[in-house]
């Protein structure tokens, strides 16, 4: 019963006094943030020629199994290759892609690829195919064109910013 009262005490308490609540509750406080842990993660390595976003994928998987939560997903540089609808994976080989949509679709969490480094790399979804007169779009199901805001926003609504460099 106490857990649970930290646990309702903690979910109102705001970033910024999170030192000082844990200094005056050592031992419940410690328990009740390990079970509130939510994650941002920021993936940056290409999913052709990178192992990072693999090693996101995991991590969020054992993050989740463990109750804790995944607040976005932002892909960065050519870690947003991984919403290319038009790339097929070979049949021997992990589909990287198929598993973020899996794993996005199942637990609601956004998976957003950078807006500059999608139109670098031909990466548009309607909005963006319309507003550069393009005739196709190329983003694959249940990823979304974000701006850099959406990785700020993220790292201040999350405990944890968790970054997967090439």
């Amino acid at each position: 019963l106490q857990l649970i009262r930290s646990l309702a005490v903690l979910v109102r308490i705001r970033k910024r006094r999170l030192m000082e609540f844990a200094r005056r509750h050592p031992y419940g406080w410690r328990q009740a943030y390990q079970l509130l842990m939510q994650f941002s993660l920021l993936i940056q390595g290409s999913p052709t020629s990178s192992q990072s976003p693999f090693s996101a994928y995991e991590f969020a998987a054992a993050a989740l199994e463990q109750g804790h939560s995944i607040q976005r997903a932002f892909f960065y540089q050519d870690a947003v290759l991984i919403g290319n609808k038009l790339v097929a994976t070979p049949q021997d080989e992990f589909d990287i892609q198929t598993a973020w949509q899996a794993l996005g679709k199942a637990h609601h969490i956004p998976l957003v690829l950078c807006v500059a480094s999608c139109l670098r790399r031909g990466i548009l979804d309607d909005r963006e195919a319309e507003r550069f007169e393009k005739s196709a779009t190329s983003i694959a199901k249940t990823f979304e064109i974000g701006g850099l805001g959406q990785l700020i926003d993220a790292s201040l609504e999350s405990a944890r910013l968790i970054t997967f460099r090439p």
